[in-house]
């Protein structure tokens, strides 16, 4: 879930400078109007220690009004505070109609925190995920704006920040830094699965990429100004609701944020220059594709069931890379299920009923060519789904996959990536060639254009959707040799290991 927050996002000083004050004029003109709308505005500060969340509570009380503004920080419990049920603490400062309250530390701090630490079990921290989801979504009915911005920085850059502090004034540093820095990986584990528990379409999470600290301010003040807009623009009660899905800001900050599509994605880190030769692609496609055969049956045989999902640009390799797999395997034992654009009778359903409908029995294989993801993908970038829907369907899907592996579903997820040139010669290819000419179409040169939205929803997907438990491959797919031998590999290492639980356990 982090991979995509630690890219090397970057914005120079000189760009910051220029951007800075129109953020801050955006903010003051959109606080009128919060005055004026009867809503309140909470911001909630959280993340990594480090990060310099301090420093963004500062600019916070730049760029607004400060008389209307109250920062509250949640650290140590009072006794007061103890004598009452947790939310109390939080109740009593929330922000009143027309104003705003930062909230440095809030309620995601003391779950995180005992579950780090292990003062509490996975079970326990659900239930108060659970709790506080049903608080966002009453304090949301009630007509406050919530903004969840959770701040991440990669464990190298922490610690580089930890030995600095050590040389540096203790001035604005966090006090747990030290502290946390010793317990990374488990406060980035509990923290992955609060926030795919908690993002949801009425309060959902933004990821800051905190390496930079001009790249984390203006994203800030984006996430800040773009979600006003759309909850002071709408008329009904849910501003979930609002049809005006687009950023509209000043021309200026408009036209320089929409240059995020040239920042770094995480599908820039991807090396598409890896290949194999003919050589060595011949002798290890039969020896995995005899291993991928033995472990198909082995699954049947202990009734374990897979589920792979290929995502992927237009030429990227997908058809040939499942032909590559599903010609290993004996016929009875999985099934292909390509998706394209929706049936009537699909779309009488949720969206995710078509997919339901074809999870594999026990001791079966389904695969599917295009997934759920075009909810968040397909469906956003052509506006096939608003904003609101394609914004819960990051916790809706997570929850999807979620049913599958808690079940014992392997579940192994695929994006191909090739580069825009690859893409086109491809493309070209295609058009030449009159056994190849049905694959390419209208619409395929129509996404083309659009590929710069494409990598920005992509690398969201990433960022809400990665998971400990269902994660991403990213797939080198220049070369198409290359591709398809290390998807062989991912799916041979993830049965190999379902298979030898299953021995396992036959044997407990």
């Amino acid at each position: 879930m982090f991979e995509a927050a630690e890219v090397g996002h970057s914005i120079a000083k000189a760009e910051y400078k220029r951007l800075e004050p129109e953020i801050h004029h955006l903010i003051l003109g959109l606080q009128q109007r919060l005055r004026e709308s009867g809503k309140a505005l909470i911001i909630i500060v959280s993340g990594v220690e480090g990060a310099g969340k301090g420093e963004v509570v500062d600019r916070l009380n730049r760029w607004f009004d400060i008389r209307d503004v109250q920062t509250h920080a949640f650290w140590d419990e009072t006794e007061e505070e103890l004598q009452r049920p947790r939310f109390w603490r939080f109740w009593r400062t929330l922000p009143i109609r027309g104003t705003v309250s930062v909230m440095f530390g809030s309620w995601y701090s003391k779950p995180l925190v005992d579950a780090a630490f292990e003062r509490i079990d996975e079970a326990e921290m659900d239930q108060a995920l659970k709790r506080i989801e049903e608080l966002e979504r009453t304090l949301s009915d009630a007509d406050y704006i919530l903004v969840k911005l959770w701040f991440h920085l990669p464990k190298a850059v922490q610690q580089q920040r930890l030995e600095a502090d050590a040389k540096a004034s203790k001035f604005k540093k966090s006090p747990l830094l030290a502290e946390f820095s010793k317990n990374y990986d488990r406060f980035a584990q509990v923290s992955e699965r609060a926030i795919r528990l908690t993002d949801t379409g009425f309060a959902p999470w933004h990821i800051i990429e905190a390496t930079n600290p001009h790249y984390r301010d203006i994203t800030v003040g984006k996430a800040i100004v773009e979600r006003l807009e759309t909850c002071l623009d709408r008329q009904s009660l849910d501003c979930n609701s609002s049809d005006d899905d687009k950023f509209s800001g000043t021309r200026l900050l408009r036209e320089a944020l929409d240059e995020k599509s040239l920042q770094p994605t995480l599908l820039d880190t991807v090396n598409l220059t890896l290949s194999l030769s003919d050589a060595d692609y011949n002798k290890q496609i039969v020896e995995k594709q005899q291993i991928l055969h033995d472990l198909a049956w082995r699954m049947h045989a202990q009734k374990r069931n897979a589920v792979l999902l290929f995502e992927g640009w237009d030429a990227g390799g997908k058809g040939s890379a499942i032909r590559r797999l599903t010609s290993a395997m004996d016929a009875r034992l999985y099934r292909v299920i390509p998706i394209a654009a929706p049936t009537d009778e699909e779309l009488g359903h949720h969206y995710l009923w078509r997919f339901w409908r074809h999870i594999p029995r026990a001791g079966y294989i389904t695969i599917y060519d295009r997934s759920w993801y075009g909810r968040v993908l397909v469906e956003r970038v052509e506006g096939f789904a608003k904003p609101h829907e394609w914004l819960r369907s990051y916790q809706e899907i997570n929850d999807f996959e979620e049913h599958l592996v808690d079940h014992g579903i392997s579940l192994f997820k695929f994006w191909i990536h090739i580069s825009e040139d690859e893409q086109l010669r491809r493309f070209n290819e295609r058009k030449k060639d009159p056994r190849k000419q049905h694959k390419i179409t209208d619409e395929d040169w129509r996404n083309r254009e659009k590929w710069n939205e494409y990598k920005l929803a992509v690398n969201d997907m990433v960022a809400h959707t990665s998971t400990a438990r269902t994660p991403w491959t990213l797939i080198s797919g220049n070369d198409k040799k290359y591709a398809r031998i290390q998807i062989l590999d991912t799916v041979c290492e993830g049965l190999t290991k379902a298979t030898v639980e299953g021995e396992n356990k036959l044997v407990g």
